[in-house]
């Protein structure tokens, strides 16, 4: 069953969200992108530098710190294969807590191979009971608090705080790029935006090959989609959360959709260029930024994390992906 519908945050909520992960999440590095003579005016925000390679902790950071202790003690658990399932380990063994990651078939290795290093235990079901499951907010049976990285109003404000770092540090910035799973990213950025910058524009990045969010506004509805999201975890999925749709309908400006082999020559030339390493999700926003595709001249692209297979990351520096 679906819950209520998420409702922006305010920047008092943003605002005790900073002070919470103050301790624990790095105010990332915002720097120009070298892309040679692709792209001028892009700008890099590089949550790939936490702790755990991802924007993830600041949403689940703040989800687990806004409740009171006594509601940890049987641990955390979440329902996640990648970054929020890391940040949740993170912080459970920051606090002493165990922590549990319930996966899906298929889930990246190199963060399997992280959840196992933070000490998380891994549950693996199929994929049908997994999404229902991320539908009903939890699996039954499971023991230990759910923390919801994308449905939980602490975790939108947690990602707020990414937006008001932008427009600190780059007040003229016209637009702000995100890559949209979930889409708590976004959302939580927008708020931010709206109330402190509200002219500055916040865009949605999809791929080609899943795009249920572009679609969904193209349709003035929710709507399904073929999804083969590729080699990009994180992103990607064949629906939207119907908890979240009405708030990004409302607050997102606009979708930039791009394909895989341009996500694949953004991983490149961060790389090469850059210096900087970009998992598949947290490349989408720069390739999207510097596709072309959009009338915005100084842009922000949220590179959201950096947990990428070494061998996949061969293969794009070497082969390239096409299509």
């Amino acid at each position: 069953m679906n819950g209520p519908c998420l409702a922006a945050v305010s920047l008092a909520d943003i605002g005790a969200a900073q002070a919470r992960l103050g301790p624990i999440a790095v105010r990332s590095p915002l720097l120009p992108c070298q892309a040679g003579e692709q792209r001028a005016g892009v700008f890099l925000k590089l949550e790939n530098l936490q702790s755990i390679g991802s924007f993830k902790i600041r949403p689940v950071g703040n989800a687990v710190l806004a409740r009171p202790a006594s509601a940890l003690d049987a641990g955390l658990y979440t329902l996640s294969s990648g970054n929020s399932a890391l940040a949740v380990a993170w912080i459970a063994k920051r606090l002493g807590l165990a922590a549990t990651a319930v996966i899906a078939p298929g889930a990246p290795q190199v963060k399997i191979a992280g959840l196992r290093a933070l000490g998380a235990q891994i549950v693996e079901i199929p994929f049908e009971s997994w999404w229902n499951a991320v539908g009903a907010r939890g699996l039954e049976g499971q023991q230990g608090t759910y923390i919801d990285a994308a449905r939980d109003p602490a975790a939108l404000a947690g990602n707020g705080t990414i937006g008001i770092e932008i427009l600190e540090d780059l007040p003229d910035v016209e637009a702000i790029f995100a890559p949209f799973g979930g889409g708590a990213l976004a959302c939580g950025i927008a708020c931010a935006v709206r109330a402190l910058k509200p002219g500055v524009k916040v865009i949605a990045c999809e791929l080609e090959t899943a795009q249920p969010f572009s679609e969904s506004l193209r349709a003035g509805r929710m709507v399904s989609v073929p999804s083969r999201p590729g080699f990009v975890s994180g992103v990607g999925f064949h629906s939207l959360l119907p908890e979240i749709w009405p708030l990004a309908r409302e607050l997102i400006d606009g979708t930039v959709t791009v394909s895989l082999a341009e996500v694949a020559a953004a991983i490149a030339g961060l790389a090469e260029r850059n210096k900087v390493i970009a998992e598949g999700a947290g490349a989408i926003a720069v390739a999207a930024a510097l596709s072309g595709r959009h009338p915005y001249g100084r842009v922000c692209a949220v590179v959201s994390g950096g947990n990428l297979d070494s061998l996949l990351l061969a293969t794009i520096l070497t082969e390239g992906i096409h299509g």
